[in-house]
């Protein structure tokens, strides 16, 4: 028995300690309602939880962000729906101004309910806004002037004199081109009015010639097509000289070039050939339209198209080009014309690059050219821009971008978390209805050209409307897509941080009745030392 040392009750004290603490634990967390507290509880666990909140946290502000958008865009959908009433009952109007029954005193009340509609479309696209920021009226501050360039076709002096009239080209093809220098003569190739005759060429695959008439006003360019190796193209010669193109079946496969008539006999003495090597890298055109001479001399496109190709010689060496590109239209109602008064966008929206491009060079190789008055054929080196000029013709409008937003979805960072929301101006300038205001329905012809308008006007708010609505359906995929995440995740979340209360109150019985016994042993342990004075006494 010793004195100095009670081990006894040394040990029961220690004990007693780990209980008192783990009772402690147990109080705060059946109190808290936290498995974690404090990051010594679960270290890695705090870790993981913290990061699961923040997405929790953030995908709760994504969705009610959305939330925000579609109210957004709900408000700006709902003032396009007045915008197209007023379209509706503007077009209304315009159809019966169209009807010839009408006075003119009929058109004026006519014209007066439209200037009205016409001014409350503006008001709405003016005062529509969500958050103080407006809806319909683009983007603020962004007006600016823009310059367009359109291009104008110019015969030059050499064929000022071009009859007025259409230049006819056949469908898609190539040029038919020799070595450069190579020139023959064909004698006596006479075509008489209403004749018809025909020029068989070598087998290139898909060719393309250029016949020219000749004679008064006549310096401009036919186009023909010989579209199989087997197949000779034929000419009908007009009265005025226009050259028609028609399709036999004849062809010489000899490598030389003749001139017969459509019966297959030859017009002529004697015909020299061509022996230059034709060109082995033609360009593809497809040239479907055509090209209209008007009396100024200028070459107006139709639909997109002009109308010169020119390729590269036998040596594969590409000189002087008109290349036949197709002229992108406009993403507007009207066109931009290429012609001496290019015509704009009316509407004043953004208008679509339009450009012609060309390539210059030291031309190589030759073009097959017809004369129908008898003189001879010649095939030699030529340059097709030594007939036309191309100029520019600038005009400026005033555009204003449109209204662009972005709706953050997501928890993180990413651009993919954001959706873009687009709203074009719906002002009356900019759905094409301004230009109706005042007089624009006061006679018979532009009562009927505003229904187009209005028509163009009705298409341009429902694709806004129908661009919006796509928004609102997929705001609503995404809020209930990100409620979903939330929901999983925030159960992962509380399986990691959150207190098993049934578990804990068996550990905190558990650590109750051991703190007790160990009070209990302290107490005994102590007294344990009081025999050593019975030994005194």
């Amino acid at each position: 028995m010793v004195v100095q040392h009670n081990l006894q009750a040394m040990n029961a004290n220690r004990m007693l300690g780990i209980t008192t603490g783990q009772q402690s634990k147990s109080t705060e967390k059946l109190s808290s309602g936290y498995k974690i507290n404090r990051a010594a509880d679960d270290a890695a666990g705090l870790t993981i939880s913290e990061k699961m909140r923040k997405q929790i946290r953030g995908l709760d502000r994504a969705s009610t962000n959305a939330e925000d958008g579609i109210s957004c865009v709900q408000t700006a959908e709902g003032a396009l729906t007045e915008v197209h009433s007023m379209l509706q009952r503007m077009n209304e109007l315009a159809v019966q101004a169209a009807n010839g029954t009408m006075s003119e005193d009929d058109r004026q009340a006519v014209q007066d309910e439209i200037d009205q509609l016409v001014t409350e479309i503006d008001r709405v696209s003016e005062t529509t806004k969500f958050n103080e920021i407006y809806l319909l009226k683009g983007k603020e501050g962004t007006e600016k002037t823009e310059t367009i360039v359109t291009y104008k076709f110019e015969l030059t002096q050499a064929a000022k004199d071009a009859q007025k009239g259409t230049l006819g080209l056949t469908t898609a093809g190539q040029n038919a081109l020799f070595g450069a220098g190579q020139t023959t003569a064909i004698s006596g190739a006479t075509a008489a009015a209403g004749a018809s005759m025909a020029l068989n060429a070598t087998a290139l695959g898909t060719n393309k010639l250029f016949v020219s008439p000749t004679g008064s006003g006549q310096t401009g360019t036919d186009h023909v097509e010989v579209t199989d190796a087997n197949l000779a193209t034929y000419f009908d010669v007009a009265d005025d000289g226009t050259v028609t193109a028609k399709t036999g079946l004849t062809f010489v496969t000899a490598g030389n070039i003749t001139l017969a008539n459509a019966g297959g006999g030859t017009t002529s003495n004697g015909t020299d050939v061509v022996t230059g090597t034709p060109a082995s890298a033609a360009t593809t055109s497809d040239i479907e339209k055509y090209v209209e001479v008007a009396e100024d001399g200028s070459l107006k496109y139709k639909d997109g198209q002009m109308l010169y190709s020119v390729a590269a010689d036998a040596a594969g060496e590409y000189g002087d080009q008109l290349e036949n590109t197709k002229i992108a239209e406009a993403d507007l109602s009207t066109y931009i014309e290429s012609s001496a008064n290019p015509l704009v966008d009316s509407t004043g929206a953004k208008i679509d690059d339009v450009s012609v491009y060309f390539e210059n060079g030291v031309y190589k190789g030759g073009i097959f050219r017809n004369d129908t008055n008898g003189n001879s054929v010649e095939i030699g080196a030529e340059q097709i821009k030594d007939y036309i000029d191309v100029k520019e013709n600038k005009v400026e409008i005033k555009t204003a971008d449109a209204l662009e937003f972005n709706l953050h979805v997501g928890s993180e960072s990413d651009t993919s978390n954001k959706i873009k929301v687009e709203i074009k101006s719906m002002s009356a300038g900019n759905i094409g209805v301004a230009k109706l205001k005042g007089t624009g329905l006061m006679t018979e012809d532009d009562a009927t050209n505003a229904i187009d308008t209005i028509a163009d006007a009705i298409s341009m708010v429902s694709k806004q409307r129908s661009a919006l609505g796509a928004v609102q359906n997929r705001l609503e995929h995404t809020i209930a897509n990100l409620d979903n995440v939330v929901e999983n995740t925030t159960a992962a979340e509380s399986r990691i941080r959150d207190v098993d209360m049934a578990e804990e109150m068996v550990e905190y019985s558990k650590n109750n009745i051991l703190a007790q016994a160990g009070q209990s042993m302290l107490a005994q342990a102590n007294q344990s030392t009081q025999g050593v004075l019975s030994l005194l006494g």
